[in-house]
């Protein structure tokens, strides 16, 4: 894979929610563009003010509502605006040093698609499915009707999935997200990205799993990465449930997983509850101190770094929540000033240490809400003191001396810390 992604910690942004583009009431993809893309730059300052360098742009492809649904992957969605509205962020982002990933959704089409609006019994066909007396039954994506599955033993979709990301590729982004990885086939990814490779070697694709043996699908898929929802799952409920030895386990899974390839870590997204809703503002700090010390390429849901809340809901529009739109400056901005503050000082911790990349982390001490990690290369060391509790605790810090974030100071290999503490060392 390439050496970039070591580096970089993404944005990761819904673009159709931040610009406040209608998501139910689309005019459909023919209509006129609304040019709403371009409120994104003024962002892209706040982007490299926090200490990242990426941007991972949720759905910008012409669809029929929120952007999983496309109709065109070759037309940026007219409610975000056209090619030129693209270009100049690109640029922008270029002139700042901030690579781009695209989310490719390449496991289902909308129903509005054009090749599955001119779907024929006796043509060749891009979907999977059956006919049934002269009409199409198409298979869909995990029971949503609008969803029709492409047909990935089709080396007619291999050949369209190839032109699409070197389409944009070509366009100047740095990589992809490849949605729900995961109902593909392992074989498809390993015929589509060596070919994309073979004309842009630089470029990174990272898979969204959820399940399954993430190993043997990096192995079998050639993936550079997954999403790693282990360890967003064991932060979240061992933090909201007291229950650390939960957390404990994900990271010990999460090391095993380093052998092979290095995941993508977060603690939100645009498909989850926000992380203060999941587990309260006054124990974010403890999530991120988790997320910016292990191993991983991090990323930030945009809007969890003001402590914005949000929770997830299975009904129509249920992602609105964590979907909102964004003011047009990041000034306008409202938060939580700990949370902000918490992001930049350990982002800086990461960004000093770019070796947390793939290191291996040591739980020294766990209890149901106490917990002791420390990671390390060498003798360079970072070493996290949680507590979730409402009772004082004190814990190990082995090589920890220099606090970094949060409230605490060693004395004689060990930190006092008062109920729902924290702290980040250095060696």
């Amino acid at each position: 894979m390439p050496s970039w992604p070591e580096h970089v910690i993404w944005w990761h942004v819904y673009p159709l929610g931040f610009v406040g583009a209608p998501i139910r009431e689309n005019e459909g993809p023919d209509a006129a563009p609304a040019h709403r893309l371009d409120r994104l730059e003024p962002w892209l300052d706040h982007v490299i003010e926090l200490g990242l360098n990426g941007l991972l742009l949720g759905p910008v492809f012409a669809s029929e509502t929120h952007g999983y649904d496309t109709v065109d992957h070759f037309r940026i969605d007219p409610r975000l605006g056209d090619d030129g509205d693209f270009d100049r962020l690109v640029a922008a982002a270029r002139e700042r040093g901030i690579r781009i990933l695209l989310d490719g959704v390449f496991n289902h089409v909308g129903r509005g698609h054009a090749a599955f609006r001119d779907l024929t019994e006796n043509g060749p066909s891009l979907f999977r499915g059956r006919w049934v007396g002269g009409r199409f039954e198409a298979d869909v994506f995990e029971g949503h009707e609008a969803l029709v599955a492409l047909d990935h033993s089709s080396p007619a979709v291999v050949d369209l999935v190839v032109e699409v990301m070197c389409h944009w590729l070509e366009r100047g982004i740095d990589g992809w997200r490849l949605d729900a990885a995961y109902a593909v086939p392992s074989s498809f990814w390993a015929e589509v990205l060596p070919r994309v490779r073979e004309s842009f070697p630089e470029a990174w694709f990272l898979g969204e799993v959820i399940h399954g043996d993430a190993p043997a699908i990096v192995r079998e898929s050639t993936m550079d990465s997954l999403t790693q929802y282990e360890l967003w799952q064991g932060i979240w409920h061992g933090i909201a449930d007291r229950n650390l030895f939960e957390l404990r386990h994900a990271i010990e899974r999460h090391d095993e997983m380093l052998r092979t390839f290095v995941p993508q870590t977060f603690v939100g997204n645009h498909d989850v509850t926000r992380i203060a809703s999941a587990v309260g503002r006054d124990l974010v700090l403890h999530a991120l101190a988790v997320l910016f010390t292990v191993a991983g390429t991090p990323s930030v849901y945009a809007g969890d770094e003001f402590g914005w809340t949000g929770v997830k809901e299975e009904r129509v529009g249920g992602d609105d929540a964590v979907r909102p739109a964004f003011p047009s400056t990041p000034g306008q901005a409202r938060g939580d000033e700990r949370i902000l503050q918490a992001h930049r000082a350990l982002i800086a911790l990461r960004r000093r240490k770019p070796w947390l990349w793939r290191a291996h982390t040591d739980v020294i001490e766990v209890t149901n809400t106490a917990l002791a990690l420390r990671t390390a290369v060498g003798d360079d060391a970072v070493v996290v003191a949680l507590n979730v509790g409402d009772d004082p605790v004190s814990l190990p810090v082995a090589d920890g001396l220099t606090p970094v974030a949060g409230e605490g100071w060693p004395t004689d290999g060990r930190v006092e810390l008062g109920p729902r503490g924290w702290v980040v060392l250095e060696a």
